[in-house]
């Protein structure tokens, strides 16, 4: 099998607007995951590590055969690869391409071209990854987890007035604690580690008022 090609993925350096992102999503790479269960195919290696054609179809309840197509979409466009570390005879494992990703600014591309509904349909799925995810916490965890997990299991909510400025701060320190912690844990996990999602949404609301010079404000703080 031939080495995916790594210009596949188009390099980006850290920035203000993907502090701490490998790549960003080439239009090749973009259009090859526009596609709902591929999106889900490659959360689940995101999240769960090396798993063969069969493994995958058994948790997103897909045919092997399905898998192993979308799967050799996903290579081709250099998302994915093969473990050959983990296989055995016939049998193949895939993985996520190491890196951290982000879709490209939506600002970028013309309205109503392939590569800006690409991109939609993928934020689209993430987003809904995400609140199924939780969802399924929710819902299941206290009958797999014991108390050590959820004590500290959280979501928070915290709403603050900022300038674009002091958001732009405050999503850059966040960023740096969770590029601490993958340098850590990423690649090394400890003995009784389980996947662990970590969510962070940081936008102005779109029905908000700019604060006037005079005016005061309280900080307010949900938990669940």
């Amino acid at each position: 099998m031939s080495e995916t090609d790594p210009d596949e993925l188009q390099s980006q350096p850290s920035s203000t607007r993907h502090p701490g992102i490998d790549h960003v999503l080439s239009a090749t790479a973009l259009k090859a995951l526009a596609h709902p269960l591929r999106v889900r195919i490659y959360d689940e290696l995101s999240a769960h590590g090396p798993l063969t054609a069969s493994g995958l179809g058994e948790r997103l309840d897909e045919s092997s055969g399905a898998m192993s197509y979308h799967l050799r979409q996903l290579e081709r466009a250099g998302l994915v690869r093969e473990n050959t570390a983990r296989g055995k005879g016939r049998e193949r494992w895939w993985e996520r391409v190491p890196g951290s990703v982000a879709i490209p600014d939506t600002r970028t591309l013309a309205p109503g071209s392939a590569e800006r509904l690409a991109a939609k349909l993928v934020e689209d799925e993430w987003m809904r990854a995400r609140e199924q995810n939780y969802r399924e916490f929710i819902a299941d965890g206290e009958a797999v987890f014991g108390p050590e997990w959820l004590d500290i299991a959280t979501a928070d909510t915290i709403n603050l007035r900022l300038t674009p400025e002091q958001l732009a701060e405050l999503v850059a320190e966040i960023d740096a604690v969770f590029l601490k912690f993958g340098a850590r844990y990423k690649l090394t996990p400890s003995p009784g580690s389980r996947p662990v999602q970590i969510h962070l949404n940081a936008f102005p609301l779109v029905r908000g008022e700019a604060t006037s010079p005079d005016s005061t404000n309280s900080d307010t703080k949900e938990r669940s």
